[in-house]
């Protein structure tokens, strides 16, 4: 583990940028960036439209440490390169931006009120490769529609189970049981997830840090005491398809929280725009965002 790494996720002022679609979701973000499908015939075409688009963001000016910690990228991105290095090379050496990997496989089907993470037994294979492309730590997501404990406690039994193998792998697992912000008893699935988690941070060992992900919480400030425990180094906040201000105007009411923002962050970029276009929609969304996880 790299401990400057580790010292800027723990106590740096800033938030993560999540630059992740993967292959199921990648045709919207094209779209959102104004990439209509039938603008290309294959996915290995759709990947590279997509790293030009991350490379973008990447390399503008306010796109550095001063307000980003980190940035969790797709596999494919990590495989690729910019200006020559490996994309999580290029992060951390020329941005001081601290490198994470989407390490899932999508969703299972819901089954009691939650979906699950899909199998992945390729997993040793992709944490391997992940060391040595000098990743930090990873990110999986699991989604709780419903209110229900049994399968709530499924969800954190699995991210922490998979944790595990993360952890012994040299990374630092970002556990994301992400609450759906539509549900109709979200505040109750909340509290149902957070004494979940608790039970399972208990279990972990001195030497075990992880980090968290989870929705902006329906009561303010409502993850400060998760913030205390020694085996989490920072929680951070999806957006969840809030628009940017919405999110920023919720996660600026918890205090600790930063955000890990990826619709919220790419919000009004497009191909078409000039690079001065690009560059100051990004820059006036990188402070704002910024500003809100700071408070």
């Amino acid at each position: 583990m790299n401990l400057k790494q580790l010292e800027q996720i723990h106590t740096g002022q800033g938030f993560i940028a999540a630059l992740d679609q993967s292959g199921g979701s990648t045709p919207k973000a094209l779209e959102h960036y104004g990439i209509k499908p039938e603008s290309y015939d294959s996915e290995e075409v759709m990947f590279g439209l997509v790293h030009e688009m991350r490379t973008r963001i990447i390399k503008s000016p306010s796109f550095d440490s001063q307000y980003i910690l980190g940035a969790i990228l797709f596999e494919n991105t990590m495989d690729r390169l910019i200006d020559g290095k490996y994309t999580a090379d290029y992060l951390w050496e020329k941005k001081g931006i601290v490198p994470f990997l989407k390490i899932d496989k999508g969703l299972a089907d819901p089954e009691e009120g939650v979906q699950l993470m899909k199998p992945n037994p390729g997993l040793d294979d992709l944490l391997k490769r992940a060391v040595e492309r000098n990743i930090f730590g990873t990110k999986m997501r699991s989604v709780i529609k419903e209110a229900n404990p049994a399968g709530i406690r499924k969800v954190v039994e699995q991210q922490f189970a998979v944790g595990k193998q993360i952890v012994e792998a040299g990374l630092v697992p970002i556990i994301e049981p992400e609450v759906d912000i539509h549900s109709a008893d979200k505040l109750k699935s909340e509290q149902l997830l957070k004494e979940e988690i608790k039970t399972h941070l208990s279990k972990l060992d001195d030497k075990t840090k992880i980090m968290l992900k989870l929705s902006i919480p329906t009561e303010d400030n409502f993850y400060s005491d998760l913030m205390k425990d020694p085996h989490v180094i920072r929680i951070v906040a999806l957006s969840g398809g809030y628009s940017q201000s919405e999110a920023n105007e919720k996660l600026a009411r918890n205090h600790g929280l930063i955000a890990s923002f990826s619709r919220a962050l790419a919000e009004g970029l497009t191909a078409g725009q000039t690079d001065e276009e690009f560059n100051q929609t990004l820059s006036s969304s990188i402070k704002a965002i910024y500003e809100a996880s700071i408070k």
